[in-house]
């Protein structure tokens, strides 16, 4: 049996935690920070975990854990 190939993408993009979770960055935090506010910003910072509607479609793409 060939070995699954990782998605890059997602190898970037998420990591696996020690209980199986799938975390994520969240988006609008790259760029043009200055129009939203603190609250905000200071919010998106925080890593989030992916929902599990696609979490099934992220380990699809991360076959050995990224």
């Amino acid at each position: 049996m060939p070995k699954v190939k990782t998605n890059s993408g997602a190898k970037k993009r998420f990591t696996l935690t020690g209980t199986g979770k799938i975390k994520r960055r969240h988006a609008y935090h790259s760029h043009i920070l200055t129009k939203k506010t603190t609250k905000l910003t200071r919010g998106l910072r925080m890593p989030k975990y992916v929902d599990k509607t696609n979490e099934a479609t992220v380990r699809k793409m991360m076959p050995y854990g990224g």
